[in-house]
């Protein structure tokens, strides 16, 4: 299939919506489908338990350093452009993985795929909130975020269910129809959008990626290592390095990768950083709660995964109403809110878990902290996105991303120490005990989450007429002599709050 990424008048919103939530689906389940797989695979291709970690770390090192200059390469050659790109190198390493003869093919395929989907991801944000008008974004991102947030916790349940009924391979297999359908869609009802036109930060994308990597490395080797060991404290301490040069770099470049004004703009700061912490406690949560009902309570990978659903549930029907709300009341109240609720559903299910008490109170216990997951993964996408003017929507996609990334890679690492001081895998008691602790740091990590949540802006204040614009064009490529103007007026509106006076 060729990819076409002509300019043109803009595409019906719904058609971008289903396009753009689609291969966020695929990409998000793929980071996790494999949980609930890992003994069958471990089984089947004669794999270590290091070769099994990696098996899981090599999709989130590639996915988390490669995301900002996927989004750079996105607003360069162009979003769909990009997006379509990310599609057909997705489906491809989703192939060699589900034909891989041993791990280390395996592990080689998966880091593809996370760079697969390092591309997809903050272009199809990027033009999903160019297609919004900004008076729907919060309802669009509601629905938007449902749809990830189905992956994240339905993905040990499709995972179970693959690998006990039918193969492993077919948790890969599954991608390669489902992307084909996404990419005629795509091809045919999508825009093409670019960024800017400069010259390449290239310093600036070889520091960032560099320090993420490391980042991310140090933080997944920090259990099977230890924090004290050279290798993690090595490899955190050079990503800290090369994270500062980045950020310094960044401040004195004249066409910087990443305006690190954004940072000043309380809704794109509060949002990421509230972000990095719901997703750190989420991921981690996910991690040992799928290991906890196997190993602990018994359950096949399926019974595992049947077992998310009441989690899996509230993410679906709460998520695009809490959007509809946002549109009204602003994101602080949600993030916030929805924060402290998360952490006190994960308080009650470390309570439970601790008292033995049955699966119908660990059940409830997680509906509710579903709940308040999906009050506040909208709002946390639309404060970020709505923070910045067009020409940066891909940049501020990918930083959102990487962020997330980053997050839950530090919220295993740092539940895996916890569990590792109260616990372990010899008895399901000692599990459990490691477990209880484990459970109690995430929902710490949500309540922290909380409180950034604070400093998000509240409910928002249209300006006037053309407050929403900018929204809904972008900087569409060929969109005609008004695209210029239309750019330099968002990009001012964006340097202090973004397109909404808050309040």
């Amino acid at each position: 299939m060729s990819i076409t990424a002509r300019p043109g008048p803009p595409a019906p919103l719904g058609w971008v919506l289903a396009a753009t939530a689609a291969a966020s689906l695929i990409v998000a389940l793929d980071q996790l489908v494999v949980a609930t797989a890992l003994q069958t695979i471990r089984h089947d291709l004669g794999a270590s338990m290091a070769g099994l970690e990696w098996t899981v770390n090599a999709f989130s090192l590639s996915f988390a350093a490669l995301m900002i200059p996927g989004a750079e390469l996105g607003d360069r050659i162009g979003r769909k452009r990009a997006y379509l790109l990310g599609l057909i190198v997705f489906a491809l390493a989703s192939a060699a993985c589900a034909l891989a003869p041993n791990v280390g093919t395996l592990i080689a395929a998966r880091v593809v795929q996370g760079a697969g989907g390092a591309l997809i991801l903050p272009a199809s944000l990027a033009l999903l909130t160019a297609a919004t008008p900004g008076h729907r974004r919060g309802t669009v991102m509601g629905i938007y975020a449902a749809v990830t947030g189905l992956a994240v916790v339905g993905g040990p349940l499709v995972g179970g269910a693959v690998a006990q009924g039918l193969a492993w391979q077919w948790i890969f297999w599954i991608n390669v129809p489902l992307i084909a359908l996404v990419l005629v869609v795509a091809s045919a009802k999508l825009t093409e959008e670019k960024g800017g036109s400069t010259r390449p930060d290239l310093l600036g994308l070889l520091l960032a990626a560099g320090s993420m990597c490391a980042i991310v490395w140090g933080l997944v080797r920090s259990g099977a290592a230890g924090w004290s060991g050279a290798e993690v404290v090595g490899t955190l301490t050079g990503g800290a390095v090369l994270l500062a040069a980045c950020i310094g770099w960044e401040l004195r470049a004249r066409r910087p990768m990443l305006p690190m004004r954004l940072f000043g703009n309380r809704s794109f700061a509060a949002g990421n950083l509230s972000a990095l912490l719901l997703t750190a406690s989420l991921f981690a949560t996910v991690f040992f709660l799928a290991q906890f009902l196997q190993v602990a309570l018994g359950n096949s990978p399926l019974g595992a995964g049947v077992r998310f659903l009441p989690w899996t549930v509230p993410l679906f029907f709460v998520a695009p109403v809490a959007g509809r709300l946002q549109d009204r009341i602003g994101a602080r109240v949600l993030i916030s809110a929805g924060l402290a609720l998360q952490g006190a559903g994960l308080v009650w299910l470390a309570v439970a878990a601790h008292r033995h008490g049955p699966y119908g109170e660990m059940a409830a216990a997680l509906m509710a902290s579903g709940v308040g997951t999906s009050m506040a993964m909208p709002a946390q996408q639309t404060a970020v996105m709505s923070a910045a003017p067009p020409s940066s929507m891909g940049k501020a996609a990918g930083t959102f991303n990487t962020v997330r990334q980053v997050g839950g890679a530090l919220g295993i690492a740092v539940a895996a120490a916890v569990f590792a001081a109260h616990g372990s895998d010899r008895s399901p008691a000692d599990f459990t005990d490691g477990f209880t602790a484990a459970i109690a740091t995430t929902a710490v990590l949500a309540f922290a989450g909380a409180v950034t949540g604070l400093f998000a802006p509240g409910r928002a204040k249209r300006t006037g007429a053309g407050t929403d614009a900018d929204a809904g064009a972008g900087s569409r490529t060929g969109a005609g002599p008004g695209a210029e103007t239309h750019d330099g007026a968002a990009a001012k509106s964006a340097g202090v709050e973004g397109e909404f006076d808050v309040r």
